[in-house]
């Protein structure tokens, strides 16, 4: 019996240990130099990667993927809106409305977006900067996190639902200023908003624009 909590033990630490492995936080030391003249940064819809356990066919998998995208886009635009009441930052945060408005009128959408570069999708929203990033999921986010949960998921790897990593981006050079990347797991919150919200708590520290950091 001892033996098996021992190695129940070892086997919580090294999940632990590979999760905290798993976190990484990037930022250019190029950073002051190009974000200097920062004012506005655009938040656009996240390209995200489904693959989910229950059969789904590619028209829908593509529509639920564009629907996850959107998802985090606006719940970086409510931490962002809420951010900024709690704290100071030296830039502001296009309307994410309005972004979305602009990239239609130039006949981009969710489908063909990573065609354009970061400098092009600056200059056609007026903004100095893309908060942009990627998203590997095996559910769906925005719906939240499955309820039922055993302690046995953590050793089979079940408790792991996908990666996600967020990007910062200047609009002049298209040169990536900051990354934030990390596990996504029973954890990191119940749904879209939880996640980016405990993220951002843990990354605020070390988020450039943040007047306190």
């Amino acid at each position: 019996m001892k033996g098996i909590k021992r190695l129940l033990s070892v086997l919580i630490l090294l999940q632990v240990l590979l999760l905290q492995g798993q976190k990484n936080i990037y930022e250019s030391d190029r950073f002051e130099e190009l974000s200097a003249d920062h004012q506005v940064l655009a938040i656009i819809p996240f390209l995200t990667n489904l693959e989910l356990k229950e059969g789904v066919d590619g028209a829908d998998l593509k529509k639920l993927e564009e629907r996850e995208g959107y998802a985090v886009q606006d719940a970086l635009e409510t931490y962002f809106g809420r951010g900024k009441k709690r704290k100071k930052f030296s830039v502001d945060f296009q309307n994410t409305k309005n972004t979305n408005a602009i990239l239609a009128q130039n006949d981009i959408n969710y489908s063909n977006i990573d065609t354009y570069t970061i400098k092009q999708l600056s200059e056609i929203l007026g903004v100095d900067g893309i908060v942009s990033g990627n998203m590997d999921l095996n559910i769906l986010l925005s719906e939240g996190v499955p309820s039922e949960f055993s302690f046995i998921d953590y050793i089979l790897g079940d408790a792991n639902y996908g990666r996600i990593g967020i990007k910062v981006s200047d609009g002049k050079t298209g040169k990536l200023l900051w990354k934030y990347e990390k596990e996504i797991n029973k954890k990191s919150g119940r749904n879209t908003t939880d996640l980016i919200e405990s993220m951002m708590k843990k990354a605020t520290r070390k988020f450039p624009y943040d007047k306190e950091r």
